[in-house]
């Protein structure tokens, strides 16, 4: 190739990318103007500082009813009635279900005629112990024969009780395990019942936890279907760990929350030490697509920093990274900002 075409080469390249290098910096100018000559925006700032921070081990478990039974018949026998439905209230003592047994009746009379009968024998035999006219023998054996007897009608009015289930307190049918016409016998369950004003959660803490906790201690629980915070106390702690988990069953009893309900899931908050982070105010974060903003203010001017945000605690949330201590960020009206805006601090 020519000496003379190299060069009319090199002096094309020359004034290509100098065109190129012009444009850009035109470009960046006209943003740079476009900032500045935007209205000055009104916020309010806050300098950043690094506070200190719980951490916490967070352990999940269930809410389950401190009075909790298990209804169940203590005699065979049809369901005649059983007049609950699921959910519905119940009082101490009212008739949850009653069976269909003929044959209970029956031997309370029976029971009731042989009683009689050992009375009057026992009244005749007195009256001639009395006169002489029995021997002790007879006597004693009237005796005998009456008490058996007046056991045998206490043991058929307490199977009579048997009969009809009762409430043992006052609470809600949570599950019914039968129906009318159903087969009861001893040992099948009929309706569970739970007493909704007294809750506590459950909870199988790792033996690398349980070591911080202690009773009477309050811990922080949380639910996703309650926004309320919810405070419970450590009313028992198993005094051994479970051979196949390596964990102890802690039980805590949970304040009065509304929406709390036996059953729920929960998740038990343990603190097991401290660490500074980064914090700031959770509306200095502007979310914009996938990205998350706070505007510092350097020179009376909105500066863009691109942060990573971790835990929220209360109203702030963590910084991890993209920004440090000391700047002085805006904590309200960051979403009407454009990088680079002049500013004026309220």
């Amino acid at each position: 190739m020519k000496r003379s075409t190299l060069q009319k080469i090199a002096v094309i390249s020359f004034v290509s990318l100098a065109v190129t290098l012009t444009g850009c910096g035109s470009k960046h100018q006209n943003v740079s103007d476009t900032a500045a000559n935007l209205a000055t925006g009104q916020v309010r700032t806050q300098s950043v500082e690094s506070k200190s921070r719980t951490i916490t081990e967070e352990i999940v478990g269930t809410v389950r009813a401190k009075q909790h039974a298990m209804l169940e018949a203590r005699l065979s026998g049809r369901i005649e009635r059983l007049p609950v439905a699921l959910g519905e209230k119940v009082q101490q003592g009212q008739l949850i279900a009653r069976l269909d047994a003929a044959e209970i009746p029956a031997r309370l009379e029976q029971a009731e005629a042989s009683l009689d009968q050992a009375d009057r024998e026992w009244k005749r035999i007195s009256a001639l112990f009395d006169q002489h006219s029995a021997t002790r023998a007879e006597f004693d054996a009237a005796q005998s024969h009456q008490r058996t007897a007046a056991g045998a009608v206490a043991e058929a009015k307490a199977i009579m009780g048997y009969v009809e289930i009762v409430a043992p307190f006052d609470g809600v049918v949570t599950k019914k395990w039968a129906d009318v016409g159903d087969l009861a016998a001893p040992g099948k369950p009929l309706v569970d019942l739970d007493d909704p004003s007294a809750l506590q959660m459950d909870a199988d803490v790792p033996e690398t936890v349980a070591s911080r906790i202690h009773p009477g201690a309050q811990l922080s629980v949380r639910m996703d279907s309650v926004t309320n915070e919810i405070t419970g106390t450590i009313s028992e702690i198993a005094p051994a760990a479970d051979a196949a988990s390596r964990t102890f069953r802690v039980k805590l009893d949970l304040s009065s929350t509304p929406g709390l309900m036996p059953g729920q899931f929960a998740r038990l908050s343990v603190p097991i030490g401290e660490r500074k982070s980064v914090r700031v105010p959770s509306s200095a974060v502007v979310q914009r697509g996938q990205l998350e903003i706070v505007f510092a203010v350097v020179n009376r001017r909105a500066q863009l920093h691109l942060v990573k945000t971790g835990k929220r605690v209360g109203d702030e949330v963590e910084i991890l990274s993209g920004l440090e201590t000391g700047h002085d960020i805006v904590i309200s009206g960051a979403d009407q900002l454009t990088d680079g805006q002049p500013v004026e601090a309220k």
